[in-house]
């Protein structure tokens, strides 16, 4: 396995191999990895995620799996890197995580078999894939809001190749407290399914990258917070949730909104797909949290 990154080196973008604590230029250049400046890995033209995935989201929400993945799309305005803050916007209260593994493609693809999937997978990294659920009232089916809001699709820190994504332990971590634990033997549809389903009619180039799903026990995080995703054999993506330096304008658009279905989601519910009803405290006790 190799390791690449991105950093600000000299005032540009550089990309850098991975040798221990230390970040390599192709000049020869050294930056201690502690140090560095970390820009997303790759640039992609297009961010693809799937919804439900692993089976303890889908037990969390109370449903069941469609018979194929369905997806959204988020802005590649929403990108964001290794260290990078997270805006939550004033007026907004319920900004989630979701640690996913991402799938970052290296060659152009189209109509391909799953069996030929590896071929085009340049490699993996780790992404976070916030929500803000404020949103979810207006933009539910398209998902652009609550997803798709500037700096909510953070990755890295770096793309590694030649990985293996089976049984892979994957967590999230909340100032120190494990949030999310599973594996990718929790996956529904694993990496190669995911890339020849989207390429039978979406051509995917070079730096095009997927999301491929969370596990569950995704919760609401607030400014001030540490937010870091670990992946086995990928490294781990933190960042630091903010407050945006400006309200939601009033004067045009959908406003923030804190329904029953809002605070549900955000707080582990099955409104996503089938609104019907919310899990009680007695049914997941350690989950449900509050913070003023």
């Amino acid at each position: 396995m190799s390791e690449f990154r991105r950093i600000l080196l000299g005032g540009a973008p550089v990309l850098t191999e991975r040798h221990g604590d230390e970040l390599v230029a192709g000049d020869g250049r050294t930056v201690d990895i502690n140090q560095a400046i970390h820009l997303a890995p790759v640039e992609p033209t297009k961010i693809i995620c799937v919804h439900l995935n692993y089976d303890s989201r889908t037990r969390e929400f109370m449903t069941k799996l469609p018979p194929a993945p369905t997806y959204f799309h988020k802005p590649i305005t929403a990108l964001n890197s290794h260290m990078g803050e997270v805006v939550r916007p004033q007026g907004c209260k319920w900004l989630n995580y979701e640690g996913e593994i991402v799938i970052v493609i290296g060659r152009t693809c189209r109509n391909i078999s799953p069996d030929q999937a590896a071929d085009y997978i340049a490699g993996y990294t780790v992404g976070n894939d916030y929500g803000l659920h404020d949103f979810r009232d207006t933009d539910a089916g398209s998902m652009l809001r609550v997803k798709g809001a500037d700096t909510l699709a953070p990755i890295g820190p770096g793309l590694v190749t030649d990985w293996d994504f089976r049984n892979k332990g994957i967590r999230t971590i909340v100032n120190g407290q494990v949030k999310q634990d599973s594996t990718t033997a929790e996956m529904e549809w694993d990496m190669h399914y995911l890339v020849a389903d989207i390429a039978r009619t979406i051509t995917l180039v070079p730096g095009d990258i997927l999301f491929s799903g969370t596990p569950a026990f995704s919760r609401t995080v607030y400014p001030g917070d540490v937010v870091t995703v670990e992946v086995e054999g990928l490294g781990a993506l933190t960042n630091t949730i903010v407050e945006g330096p400006t309200p939601i304008r009033a004067d045009v658009g959908a406003q923030p909104t804190e329904s029953e279905e809002v605070i549900s989601t955000a707080m582990g519910g099955d409104w996503e797909f089938r609104g019907i009803r919310t899990p009680s405290k007695d049914l997941y006790p350690s989950t449900i949290e509050e913070k003023s």
